[in-house]
């Protein structure tokens, strides 16, 4: 088939995830289709992304925001009913020439990753339309709301109603859907939604491998893009609330927080015994060199692409239940579970003080991500299940 993907950034490199999300997908769709990607961009494309995404489909077209114009968007969207995030990247005159470019290849199916690309290709009729809503940003914004600077929360309160809302509508324009977990579908408010096909993230079990040539410097890691809220939440939990406690017991234990543009407030938590690295080439390095990884999510939606690589590179995780029901995680099995911040510490306390089940939960980690999440069988449920209808 012929396949246009539109997506909000260029997925190169992939230090957010809905990048990695559309990466490994168009990886496995290239195999086997015409793959035409389209990418909305509010920042210069680096050349090296393009080149690299160029090795997987050689049919890439960006297009190029404007700031000024994101600026009268936004300050327009104050009078609209949109989600700001919709009026951030919709730009009419990109919207012209993306129809444009669309009907010279007339391709057999359009595929749009997230609602904030919904408006390009709503009323585009003619064309089998799938909508990856990923997560139900509804909810994620809902959740970040409780735990928002006073100033903000506001403005977050009413995107969340505001994507609620357009969730809802946006469902009727599509003839097929997808979205990362059943927790995920449930929260998207719309009367079909059980229509709404599971198509998870899957995990590169080759790459993503222990390595014994590094030493274990770090107890404690946290990763992910760290100027995203519900983490910067979850590292300032860690470190403020939750080590005190570890550190009643095990006074020498470290952490290590990895991921791309910290914010300024994980920036702060650097100490004596809490580093911040900021964007590493390699996110392997940081796993290798920890000895335990901790997510201790409050907020956020969809699927936790961190615990999926701290798993399978053997290490003992301990998260939440936010975390861990949409990868159908289950306490004890191949993880530890905890809410509270004593409770918490206390899984991390017991992976300390009993070597023997910490490798027994890292080993049988490894086994559930790699048996349970694997980037070919998603890629065909969403060509299957979502990709197949006819015009």
């Amino acid at each position: 088939m012929k396949v246009g993907v539109i997506v909000s950034r260029i997925p190169w490199p992939l230090e957010k995830g809905d990048k990695l999300r559309i990466y490994h997908q168009l990886r496995f769709l290239a195999l086997r289709h015409e793959v035409h990607l389209f990418c909305l961009t509010d920042a210069q494309p680096s050349p090296d992304a393009l080149q690299h995404l160029k090795s997987i489909t050689p049919h890439i077209t960006v297009y190029q925001l404007s700031k000024f114009k994101i600026a009268f968007r936004l300050l327009a969207a104050l009078f609209s009913r949109k989600p700001f995030q919709v009026h951030y990247f919709f730009d009419r005159s990109i919207s012209n020439q993306l129809k444009v470019a669309l009907n010279a290849i007339s391709p057999d199916v359009i595929y749009c990753q997230l609602v904030r690309c919904s408006e390009y290709v709503k009323n585009l009729h003619n064309y089998n339309k799938v909508l990856d809503y990923m997560d139900a940003f509804s909810a994620g914004q809902r959740r970040r709301a409780k735990g928002a600077p006073w100033y903000m929360v506001p403005f977050v309160k009413e995107e969340a109603r505001r994507l609620t809302a357009y969730e809802h509508l946006i469902f009727d324009y599509f003839e097929s859907h997808c979205i990362i977990s059943d927790q995920d579908r449930k929260l998207i408010f719309h009367s079909n939604n059980s229509r709404i096909e599971i198509v998870p993230n899957g995990i590169d079990a080759s790459f993503f491998q222990r390595s014994n040539e590094r030493s274990k410097t770090t107890h404690l890691l946290f990763t992910g893009n760290m100027s995203y809220p519900p983490n910067v939440e979850g590292a300032i939990r860690l470190v403020k609330n939750i080590l005190p406690l570890v550190h009643e017991k095990h006074p020498e234990v470290t952490v290590l927080i990895a991921g791309a543009t910290p914010s300024a407030s994980v920036r702060a938590l650097e100490g004596p015994q809490v580093r911040v690295s900021g964007w590493l080439p390699d996110i392997r390095d940081a796993y290798n060199e920890s000895h335990f990884f901790v997510a201790p999510m409050l907020s956020g939606s969809g699927m936790q692409n961190k615990l999926l690589e701290a798993m399978c590179m053997e290490l003992p995780c301990v998260t939440t239940a936010l975390a861990a029901t949409p990868l159908g995680i289950t306490h004890g099995d191949n993880c530890l579970l905890g809410e509270s911040h004593q409770e918490i510490a206390d899984q991390i306390v017991f992976l300390l003080d009993h070597p023997s089940e910490s490798e027994r939960v890292a080993s049988s980690g490894r086994v559930y991500a790699k048996q349970q999440f694997d980037w070919a069988s998603t890629v065909e449920v969403l060509e299957t299940k979502c990709f197949l209808p006819a015009k």
